[in-house]
């Protein structure tokens, strides 16, 4: 199959120029419909799951005659369940070449299979096909495709391929298309009109973190400083008197929005907003944790719509009376958007992001210093003649965050990571004191050098106590200091706290266990926030 040459040359490389170089071969030597299956593939997008695990699991145990038992020690060691089937299945009794187009057919029709018959055809498949590609194809099978490459990778290599510009290639693949459903032409190629592709966002333009001194970006006046809000990026989208509300994830989620539904009659045709979701009432910003409540549910009832009402925070405008107005100046761009919302009624959750007044750069860092009290993560620092890109880019546009919370937390479990990292344990639960009991908090597995890594995992597999398939529990001896964003009270979690985004800060080898941090501490941190 050419899509496995692609994968284990993308696999052999960590170079992003012999990325790139491989991706554009295969992109202009592939078959219309693998390369579309491709791109769709790459690009992250899933087809949901073919077939249930247990089903994988006995069909390899039944073709290795491994005892289950052993068969799942194996995946504990290896960590990875597309390897660990690929290591124990025998040998195949003849070999036949599969295109990426007939590989993704089969998967498809699994789907409408008993378990009974998906495990006669998984076998059967398994048998037919050759040693070297059973990796790829169990990780399309298990819906767990990963190929070390991002989307803009994949962009800038279809631009080459195909000759045409990045920020094209990147809004034709923009949208909740499949590959059944267009083909190579229409997706690329061809001159699509635009009233056929109304529901289409825009690429959304995303800034780095601020990595010198600000006073190193100029005179403050040339920037737009705004608040950095923590929600859900967005783009609403008014086109034929239709809307459209998609997330950075490509996620369309109208329907997850009622209360943005209104704005299909109240904003002209041709307006695309970007911006950010997220709770508000009463004139401030609610924490985070709040629109979790509604994210994931597939009926949004009255109780629930009141308890987490929702707003965008609207801080540019892309598409103004049907024009991309993406090239203009940010300072035009915001004062169309700022007459724009202006002439909505008062009851529409729509708000403009409000620029901050700082005539110096020590203004702005106390502006970032100040974020908590508004539910924010820092600033934003937004030149005014900018226009707005694509991607990830450097220059116009920074974040500068403040700084995590941190708190000291005790080592109580660990877990084998995946991958690469799976014969290490690289996944960590952590605990505070409360009293004399030590109360789980907060899971990391980010934040140690390699060779910590290393270190920590020889003195877990030394001081182990328990063991629960691939966790162990250890002893609390080793303190480490956490890093994380937010901090929210949760009845789901034991000790009534969750933690946004937390990961390892440092290794305290200076501290014993008893003198980590405590549930009041992190109670103290939740109140005072």
């Amino acid at each position: 199959m050419q899509f496995n040459e692609l994968f284990e040359a993308i696999d052999r490389t960590t170079s992003t120029k012999a990325k790139v170089e491989a991706l554009v071969r295969y992109f202009r030597s592939a078959q219309d419909e693998d390369l579309l299956w491709s791109i769709y593939l790459l690009m992250g997008k899933s087809s949901g799951r073919f077939i249930k695990t247990a089903v994988l699991r006995q069909a390899a145990i039944s073709l290795s005659r491994l005892p289950s038992w052993l068969f799942e020690e194996c995946y504990h060691v290896v960590g990875d369940l597309a390897e660990t089937l690929s290591l124990c299945l025998p040998p195949p009794l003849h070999t036949s070449s599969f295109t990426l187009t007939e590989t993704m057919a089969f998967l498809n029709h699994l789907k409408t299979l008993s378990a009974d018959e998906s495990e006669i055809a998984i076998s059967a498949k398994w048998m037919e096909t050759p040693t070297d590609q059973r990796f790829l194809f169990n990780k399309l099978i298990t819906g767990n495709f990963r190929m070390g490459v991002s989307k803009q990778l994949v962009i800038k290599a279809l631009a080459a391929a195909h000759k045409k510009s990045e920020n094209e290639i990147a809004h034709r693949l923009m949208g909740n298309w499949h590959p059944s459903d267009i083909g190579l032409q229409q997706l690329l190629l061809a001159e699509i009109p635009r009233e056929e592709r109304s529901f289409e966002p825009y690429p959304f333009y995303l800034a780095y973190q601020l990595d010198k001194e600000p006073e190193a970006l100029g005179e403050v006046n040339e920037w737009f400083i705004e608040r950095k809000y923590d929600g859900i990026r967005g783009q609403i989208i008014v086109r034929n008197k239709r809307l459209y509300i998609w997330s950075r994830g490509e996620d369309l989620l109208t329907d997850k929005f009622p209360e943005f539904h209104l704005l299909a009659d109240l904003l002209p045709n041709g307006t695309v907003i970007d911006g950010e979701i997220l709770p508000y009432s009463e004139g401030r910003v609610l924490p985070f944790a709040i629109m979790q409540t509604r994210i994931g549910r597939k009926q949004l009832s009255k109780k629930i719509l009141s308890e987490a009402p929702l707003v965008m925070i609207c801080y540019d405008l892309l598409e103004y009376n049907g024009e991309d107005i993406r090239d203009f100046p940010m300072k035009q761009r915001r004062r169309l958007l700022e007459e724009l919302l202006q002439a909505l009624p008062a009851n529409v959750p729509l708000l403009i992001s409000k620029t901050l007044v700082c005539e110096t750069w020590t203004d702005v860092a106390k502006a970032r210093e100040e974020a908590r009290q508004y539910q924010c993560e820092g600033v934003m620092l937004k030149r005014k003649q900018s226009t707005y890109g694509t991607g990830r880019r450097k220059g116009s546009w920074w974040k500068w965050k403040i700084d995590p919370y941190t708190i000291d937390g005790v080592l109580i479990y660990g877990q084998r990571g995946h991958g690469r990292r799976a014969n290490l344990y690289t996944d960590y639960t952590f605990a505070v004191w409360d009293g004399d009991e030590l109360v789980p908090f907060a899971k990391a597995y980010s934040g140690l050098s390699d060779k910590e890594i290393l270190e920590v995992d020889t003195w877990i597999k030394r001081h182990t106590v328990d063991k629960f398939g691939p966790v162990r529990s250890v002893t609390p001896t080793l303190v480490f200091e956490l890093a994380f964003e937010g901090i929210s009270a949760s009845p789901r979690h034991k000790s009534g706290i969750a933690l946004r985004f937390p990961r390892i800060a440092r290794w305290r080898r200076d501290k014993a266990a008893k003198e980590a941090n405590t549930k009041a501490d992190l109670l103290d941190l939740l109140n005072t926030r």
